[in-house]
């Protein structure tokens, strides 16, 4: 019996619930720290400079172990790397939350990294196995799911300015302990089995890709204080380069690469993919600098910053599972893609008018709700596509690599607009109007990558052609597939 032919699983949308809370808390995690460094620099002897870094180990390892996750999920079976993921994502928590000086922080931050990295493909690919013979349900489904994202970013400030305020900062990483053993408990009765696959694991394109991603990374964070045009700057970014050039050589040579290179050839997946990327270099670089406006120029205390943002995340969530279905059914998921990241490049170009004296009703709320409608528009469309553009043996590893094409988009996008924002003013904390103009800049460079993300998805990005399942699919007002095989 195909897939689409196959009976229901009963349990499916309970198992949502546990994939659309993992995405979540992989989500809440690079933000719920935020609101505590201040504390975490007093406590454990952070420099100022690599402060950051309790933010960046976390996405880095995230973001460059993904491809690897995918692989292995592809291998192992996806409910099996789901759970190692909770289990290692448990215990970097507990490490972080327990640490007393700066390595072991940082550590049990890219532990919780590693976890994170098993946890999202596994999760995509358990999501397909249980909606994707049925396409009015996948994309319902793929709303959830991606509604767990933005949800889970301001629960992460909100969260995190509660718990430092009323409890301690080691507590922003306990809190993800019973959710993990939540999980662990849940999965073996809710989740679907996967058959393991005969194969190889690339350990080295494994490394080289991480040490690639993340020694770009690395450079683009310490370029605002060692100049973008210093010796340092330009020689870590070469060897990121050319890391990540070795990587992709590796990949056209080996007989079972973590990447084949032949994938990136399917239609569709290389466009989407960049617009997550983009997407994500410009969502994150919005959020954290309208958090600071909110707490550094209007002067809202850390609880009210991240209550003023709770109407943009109740935005997205509601577009993303009642909207977003019924356009992608009307228009396909092309249009959708490129109409979001315009709104989104519109709603960062509205934020870059905020002023000094402004105040969140005029210059926050109706810009930052345009900036939602954008990434509801976009999120779901462009990855679904990505993901159901693969093979169906291929799932964990498309799931990988838009993973890890949100996550590098996160680090290099918030990177560089760091730097924009320095550069315009934001360095000079306690000056409202400098610090507006710094984080007005921000937002600038922040709607131009939108606008780019607009520009290539209208270029790559195609509606599919008709199948023969077309019109029986429109015959119960469900949406069309995704993307065509």
């Amino acid at each position: 019996m195909s897939q689409s032919q196959a009976a229901p699983n009963p349990r499916r949308w309970s198992a949502l619930a546990l994939i659309a809370l993992a995405q979540f808390m992989v989500i809440m995690d690079t933000s719920i720290i935020g609101v505590a460094l201040p504390e975490m620099r007093t406590d454990l002897g952070f420099s100022q400079e690599n402060l950051s870094w309790v933010f960046n180990a976390y996405v880095v390892a995230f973001g460059g172990l993904l491809l690897l996750g995918g692989r292995l999920s592809d291998l192992f079976g996806a409910k099996r790397m789901f759970s190692a993921g909770w289990a290692v994502l448990g215990a970097g928590s507990l490490a972080a939350g327990l640490a007393d000086e700066v390595w072991v922080e940082l550590a049990g931050r890219a532990v919780q990294g590693v976890g994170a990295a098993l946890i999202a493909p596994s999760a995509l690919t358990l999501l397909m196995m249980l909606f994707g013979g049925n396409p009015k349900e996948l994309t319902k489904a793929f709303a959830l799911y991606g509604a767990a994202a933005p949800a889970g970013g301001t629960a992460g400030v909100f969260l995190g300015g509660l718990i430092t305020e009323y409890a301690s900062w080691p507590w922003v990483f306990y809190i993800n302990i019973p959710v993990a053993i939540l999980a662990l408990v849940a999965t073996p009765a809710l989740m679907p089995d996967a058959p393991a696959r005969r194969g190889g694991i690339d350990i080295l394109g494994a490394i080289t890709v991480t040490a690639g991603l993340g020694t770009v990374v690395y450079a683009v964070v310490r370029a605002p204080e060692t100049g973008w045009t210093s010796a340092e700057t330009l020689l870590v970014l070469a060897a990121g380069i050319a890391l990540t050039a070795l990587f992709l050589l590796l990949q056209g040579k080996r007989a079972e690469p973590l990447m084949p290179l032949r994938i990136l050839r399917t239609p569709g997946l290389a466009g989407a993919n960049l617009a997550q990327l983009l997407m994500a270099g410009a969502w994150i670089p919005m959020w954290f600098f309208l958090n600071l406006y909110l707490q550094q120029v209007l002067g809202l205390g850390a609880f009210a910053s991240g209550s003023a943002l709770l109407p943009m995340t109740v935005a997205i969530m509601v577009m993303m599972i009642v909207l977003a279905p019924r356009l992608i059914a009307r228009f396909g998921p092309a249009p959708l893609v490129v109409a979001g990241l315009a709104a989104l490049a519109g709603g960062m170009l509205w934020l870059s008018f905020v002023r000094a004296d402004g105040n969140y009703w005029v210059d926050v709320l109706p810009a930052s709700l345009l900036a939602a409608a954008g990434m509801a528009l976009a999120f779901i469309p462009s990855l679904g596509t990505a993901i159901s553009s693969a093979r169906p043996e291929e799932g964990g590893l498309a799931s990988g690599i838009v993973n890890t094409s949100y996550q590098i988009g996160s680090a290099l996008g918030l990177a560089a607009m760091t730097a924009v924002a320095a550069a315009h003013g934001a360095r000079e904390v306690g000056n409202p109007a400098a610090l507006t103009d710094g984080f007005s800049a921000a937002f600038l460079g922040a709607a131009a990558i939108a606008a780019a993300g607009a520009l290539i998805a209208a270029a790559t990005l195609r509606k599919p052609a008709p199948t023969a399942a077309a019109p029986a699919a429109s015959a119960d007002d469900s949406p069309e597939p995704l993307s065509t095989h």
